[in-house]
């Protein structure tokens, strides 16, 4: 099922304070992959959460597949999209197994208990990831970067149609980066699409669908990766010199020398 977004001249403020988003526009359709850019504080995770319907907007509308957010009864929202936040505090010291199980609630019902079939499902999730070996650990006591990929297992656990995942790679070492790409780019191929905000133009790159800048609380930028990340919009966006450079087979962002005060 292809899930489509609709965002239409999107505004929000916290509080009294001068808007986040401002007259925002996007569009967005699964399976492609999605890869928002922005500065610190440009917004981009107050937008996705304005998407999955966690904050309610100042003006302008936002549709998943033609309704407005809004009016998605929780379960049937849970079965278009998962959000993955970009922090996430543990509390109780679940083993691992279980917290991926929990993501099964939208499909077992909010007051039912994950069975059997649920674990197995979470088991299979885990393994699907590589980190089946955690699914004893009590959740408390992986690293930041496990418990990263153990949300994601209980995302996929959801089965949606999407995944919404803000900078899902801030905690994740190299190579898991890479297996994380990796992972996404299996995803798509399996017809889910994803929505991510990161700070690596690499990884908008490397993944090749579409790519959103965000500055000044609007979109600046929206289109093919490799139309939307270039040596200006870089420029323009972080506010020192990047080049654009084929290695290896793929593109890459370098980042110019610094010039002193």
């Amino acid at each position: 099922m292809v899930v489509r977004i609709d965002i239409d001249n999107l505004r929000f403020s916290y509080g009294r304070g001068r808007p986040v988003i401002d007259g925002l526009s996007l569009t967005y359709e699964s399976p492609d992959v999605l890869c928002i850019l922005g500065s610190n504080g440009a917004g981009k995770s107050t937008l996705l959460q304005c998407v999955v319907g966690a904050l309610e907007p100042a003006g302008g509308t936002v549709l998943i597949d033609g309704r407005p957010v809004g009016s998605y009864a929780p379960r049937d929202l849970a079965r278009r999209m998962a959000y993955i936040p970009q922090a996430h505090a543990p509390t109780f010291e679940y083993p691992v197994v279980d917290v991926v199980a929990m993501g099964r609630t939208s499909a077992i019902g909010r007051f039912s208990s994950p069975g059997a079939a649920d674990e197995a499902a979470a088991l299979e999730k885990l393994d699907f990831l590589g980190i089946a070996h955690l699914s004893a650990e009590p959740y408390t006591r992986i690293s930041g970067g496990e418990r990263q990929l153990v949300m994601i297992a209980s995302a996929l656990a959801q089965e949606p149609e999407a995944l919404v995942l803000d900078e899902p790679t801030a905690h994740l070492d190299f190579g898991n980066q890479h297996r994380f790409l990796k992972l996404v780019e299996q995803l798509r191929a399996q017809g889910m699409g994803v929505i991510m905000t990161t700070h690596f133009p690499d990884h908008a790159l490397s993944l090749g669908g579409s790519t959103a800048i965000m500055d000044g609380g609007v979109v600046s930028h929206a289109g093919p990766a490799h139309e939307v990340v270039t040596a200006a919009s870089m420029r323009a966006l972080y506010g020192i010199e990047a080049s654009i450079e084929s290695v290896g087979g793929r593109r890459v962002c370098i980042p110019g020398p610094v010039k002193g005060p």
